[in-house]
């Protein structure tokens, strides 16, 4: 038994009983690496959470404990297939995240070259997540009157047309006269937005004494996916299908702002968008249909001159 002590506590060569040794230089031994990074530690914590859910799925192949810096292009693409098959998103942020791996690796001196360069994620097309129709928001606006917890928070979304990490950290203190003042969470982006009237009856409403508007059962601020949980349970009460996330009221409020005849970048100016692809997309479509009203309402005219 003594010798058996002495073997597992001898200096760098002591292991952990139930803990398989990581190959040195391995895959996973850059991922524990690059987890510990300062490069990595600096992300937001929601980004480090996907990261991290990814980079297990990564831990758990065999190929983790093979030499990273034997890594060719070829394996590469294998192990995009392998993971991201089936879903394009998961297969983009695989190869983004090898990209990263690899960078850390040629950091390290483990290598010289980037196994990942001129490999293209598989391309995709998808509408990505569902925008609430009118006659959605219409249903819940039915369901949950004025004055109600769920109305606030549901309001919070559509008239500031932000994301959910940063409405859950709304309070009293954010607002100044007829103005929201936000700093993104996650691209640090500071707005002043403008109070909408349907927000403002809601904020009038409001008679919380806590420093956040959306809160838990015990007075705390909740927590991004404790709002998700819980405003997904109110849609369902609504009647609504599942479809409907609080994201897609961000995207709802980018469609009603461009229907409204609001630029790109004006639509920016609310939403805090660094790019404006994919708020030109409501704009062109909104555009669209615009020209397609007149066309046909001239084509209605010539065709019955008399009406």
């Amino acid at each position: 038994m003594e010798s058996y002590q002495t073997a597992l506590s001898d200096g760098d060569n002591r292991i952990e009983i139930g803990v398989r040794p990581i190959p040195e230089r391995s895959l996973e031994k850059l991922i524990i690496l690059w987890t510990k990074s300062p490069r990595f530690l600096a992300l937001e914590g929601s980004t480090r959470a996907v990261y991290l859910r990814l980079l297990s799925r990564i831990r758990e192949q065999s190929f983790s404990q093979f030499p990273s810096h034997e890594m060719q292009s070829k394996h590469v693409r294998a192990i995009v297939e392998r993971i991201g098959a089936g879903s394009p998103t998961t297969a983009t942020r695989i190869l983004r995240l090898l990209k990263q791996l690899m960078q850390f690796s040629i950091e390290l001196s483990w290598r010289e070259d980037d196994p990942t360069s001129g490999i293209v994620a598989p391309r995709h097309r998808s509408s990505g997540i569902h925008s609430w129709t009118d006659a959605e928001i219409s249903i819940y606006e039915k369901y949950w009157p004025t004055g109600s917890y769920q109305r606030l928070g549901f309001a919070m979304l559509l008239y500031t047309g932000q994301r959910r990490s940063d409405v859950v950290r709304l309070g009293p203190a954010d607002v100044s006269g007829n103005t929201i003042q936000i700093t993104q969470q996650k691209t640090r982006v500071s707005l002043m937005i403008p109070i909408h009237p349907d927000l403002q009856r809601e904020l009038d409403a409001w008679s919380g004494k806590t420093q956040t508007y959306l809160t838990g059962a015990r007075g705390n601020a909740l927590s991004v996916n404790g709002f998700y949980n819980v405003f997904s349970d109110w849609c369902r009460k609504a009647g609504l299908p599942d479809r409907c996330s609080p994201h897609g009221l961000r995207k709802a409020a980018a469609r009603r702002l461009a229907e409204a005849g609001c630029t790109t970048h004006q639509i920016a100016a609310i939403t805090g968008h660094k790019t404006l692809s994919e708020i030109s997309r409501y704009t062109k479509a909104v555009e669209q249909k615009k020209l397609a009203e007149a066309a046909i309402s001239k084509l209605a005219r010539v065709s019955n001159p008399k009406k």
